[in-house]
């Protein structure tokens, strides 16, 4: 078969003509073709680029042999504003000069993303868009008259290019994912995101942070998508708020929280809270559930001294709480301040071989000689597989 001829430059030699008929809008090939519509919005968008009328352009690409030019049910707008113009793109194109497309319902993410780059509101957006003629869905209530770059990741629900739309249901994982991302509190994601015209499966409370908030610095300080809440959280809270540990447990599934790590007790112990506390004094952060390794015998020892118990009885405690200790670890009948300075400098688990660098380390650390740090991590289970002679001679602090 022949081939169609290419779209050729117009005769005229005025470079209005030639920025009107090239499909880039920069006045050179390629040619937009005379047989093919014209969209709407490349109307717009080279009256923005030549401070025209919409009217006026309509007329030139007739004279140019542009017949067919998609139009919008209203109206032609008087003027277009050149800030406007790069609202009018569509955000989903990667490739050529795409404009939205006026005959159908512009797309949330056309209106999230434009507001982004343009450091605009969203509603300020939307409002520009339906008086060009565009089809906008605002849903049930007006857009947020407040510009917020997150908007963008708000509303995103893969890297891959999934997105949400108008009136469509967000999970309440989706707003612990994107509170997580964006370093934000989940209840401020889950507000803005119905600001945004979406639909949650509960509706947020101020309460909320109190009972999403695992911790008050800054990094990991909110309960994500994938966390399991840790029982101290579970129980300050109720401590916190007065609120039954019933009712604490159902919120957290509401708002898409995975289950507790542990066993939440009905009636916890006046010394839960300081032996669930990974710093010993009742407050965040918890003692996650290390479901790998189990507990540091280290922990068992300093809460025993802190709270007069037996390490046996905090190991028993912690157990009904839903932590472990490895079977590998041997737990001291009492406490021993030596003990607890020595594990401080062991950093292998009881699935690690500690081997001479490492013991050679806490003798230097602890003022201990090589030969009764081995004895001591031997008895306290752990396994040092180095077949050497272990010297008696201790190390000196500095």
């Amino acid at each position: 078969m022949p081939r169609e001829p290419k779209p050729h430059a117009p005769e005229s030699q005025d470079p209005d003509d030639h920025l009107i008929v090239s499909k880039n809008l920069n006045g050179r090939y390629p040619w937009r073709d005379p047989a093919k519509q014209v969209p709407y919005g490349i109307v717009l968008i080279i009256a923005a680029r030549l401070k025209w009328s919409p009217a006026d352009v309509l007329v030139r690409l007739g004279a140019l042999g542009y017949a067919d030019v998609q139009r919008s049910k209203g109206p032609l707008p008087d003027a277009v504003e050149p800030d406007d113009a790069a609202l009018i793109m569509s955000v989903e194109s990667t490739y050529g000069l795409t404009p939205v497309d006026v005959d159908k319902t512009v797309p949330l993410r056309q209106i999230i993303e434009s507001a982004a780059r343009a450091a605009r509101s969203p509603a300020d957006v939307a409002r520009r868009m339906g008086a060009y003629g565009f089809q906008v869905g605002t849903g049930v209530r007006p857009l947020p008259e407040s510009a917020d770059p997150r908007d963008v990741a708000l509303i995103r629900t893969s890297r891959r290019g999934g997105w949400l739309d108008w009136d469509d249901e967000v999970s309440a994982q989706h707003v612990l994912g994107v509170a997580q991302e964006l370093a934000c509190s989940p209840r401020v994601a889950a507000e803005r995101l119905t600001e945004l015209g979406l639909r949650l499966p509960y509706t947020p409370e101020p309460a909320d942070e109190r009972i999403l908030r695992i911790r008050d610095t800054a990094s990991h300080r909110w309960i994500g998508r994938w966390t399991a809440a840790p029982v101290g959280h579970v129980l300050a809270v109720a401590r916190d708020t007065g609120r039954s540990r019933e009712d604490i447990l159902a919120r957290l599934g509401e708002l898409g929280c995975q289950p507790p790590d542990g066993n939440v007790p009905d009636s916890p112990e006046a010394d839960d809270l300081v032996i669930l506390s990974e710093n010993l004094d009742g407050r965040a952060p918890w003692l996650w559930n290390n479901t790998v390794v189990g507990l540091q015998v280290r922990h068992i020892l300093r809460a025993a001294r802190i709270t007069g118990r037996t390490p046996a009885s905090v190991r028993e405690r912690l157990t009904a709480l839903g932590h472990w200790l490895h079977e590998n670890a041997g737990l001291p009948e009492t406490v021993d301040e030596a003990d607890i300075a020595l594990l401080d400098t062991v950093t292998r688990s009881y699935l690690d071989d500690v081997h001479l660098e490492s013991v050679l380390r806490s003798a230097s650390l602890t003022g201990r000689s090589p030969a009764d740090v081995a004895a001591r991590l031997t008895a306290l289970g752990y396994r040092l597989p180095d077949e050497v002679e272990y010297p008696e001679i201790r190390g000196v602090l500095r």
